[in-house]
């Protein structure tokens, strides 16, 4: 049986589900790289240091808080304890939205929610029936990790996918960074083999079709060591662009010859007819 992560109530008005909540994703994958001691290898620990007393065991570590400069108000386990907040237990729905109406911006987290055993099964195919009907995704609250976040959940198949979302104190604004691209008329013919372009490479998104390149490449290397082989650097080239029209051109032509089906391809099917033809002679 799958392990959830978080199993608590999903509340709607007067409505209340029991729910289980499993992370989307995996690390199983990832390249884990651990901090060594030149020269012998040994794995380094790390240790806490006080500057006045030296080494810290930690059975003497306590949390703090900085509120003004180099003073700090301790905060105990017992204080973060009070703070109970509902939906610490609840994922409390408070509104409904347009799924294009959420900046892909706020996105964090993704999870997985499905119903806590057969009981809360009515009253969750019931909600995500009217969610997907509706075409709309809740926006609501969960305490996560020791923390309150805002919430998105949305019909995925039999069940709903939850992501927590960014607070808007934590975006930051977009002017100032766009603020020196200057405001200019664009070039009309540019913009029609651009237009081109990108509908030449106008596709599915098919997330399969994509890999980690830079693990496989790490591994690659990792193996090469094992082995006591050579790593070799690889180089990578960067075009510079001189004349943006020949090199919209130039691009053009280059996804055209790329597309462009085999001259087998175009001519079997009228020679199959024909030998059809002959033989039925």
């Amino acid at each position: 049986m799958l392990r959830a992560s978080w199993s608590g109530y999903l509340r709607l008005s007067l409505i209340t589900i029991p729910v289980r909540l499993f992370n989307a994703i995996s690390s199983a994958d990832k390249i884990a790289l651990t901090k060594l001691h030149k020269g012998c290898n040994s794995r380094l620990k790390q240790k806490m240091v006080c500057p006045t007393h030296g080494e810290v065991d930690r059975e003497q570590i306590v949390k703090g808080y900085e509120y003004e400069k180099e003073n700090y108000v301790v905060v105990e386990d017992q204080d973060l304890k009070a703070i109970r907040l509902e939906t610490t237990k609840i994922i409390e729905l408070v509104s409904f939205a347009s799924a294009s109406q959420v900046d892909s911006i706020f996105f964090d987290a993704p999870y997985y929610v499905s119903p806590d055993g057969p009981v809360a099964e009515e009253g969750f195919r019931v909600l995500r029936e009217a969610m997907r009907e509706l075409d709309r995704v809740a926006i609501g609250r969960v305490v996560l990790s020791g923390r309150e976040h805002i919430v998105a959940l949305g019909v995925q198949e039999k069940g709903l996918r939850m992501s927590t979302l960014r607070y808007a104190s934590e975006i930051k604004a977009a002017a100032p960074y766009f603020e020196e691209i200057k405001n200019g008329n664009v070039n009309a013919a540019q913009l029609g083999l651009a237009k081109q372009l990108v509908e030449q490479f106008t596709t599915d998104f098919k997330p399969e079709e994509f890999t980690d390149r830079y693990r496989d490449a790490l591994m690659d290397v990792i193996k090469a060591k094992i082995a006591g082989a050579p790593v070799v650097a690889q180089e990578v080239k960067v075009g510079k662009v001189v004349n943006l029209m020949e090199a919209l051109k130039q691009s053009l032509a280059n996804s055209q010859a790329v597309k462009k089906p085999p001259a087998e391809s175009v001519t079997a099917a009228p020679r199959a007819e024909k030998e059809k033809k002959r033989k039925r002679g």
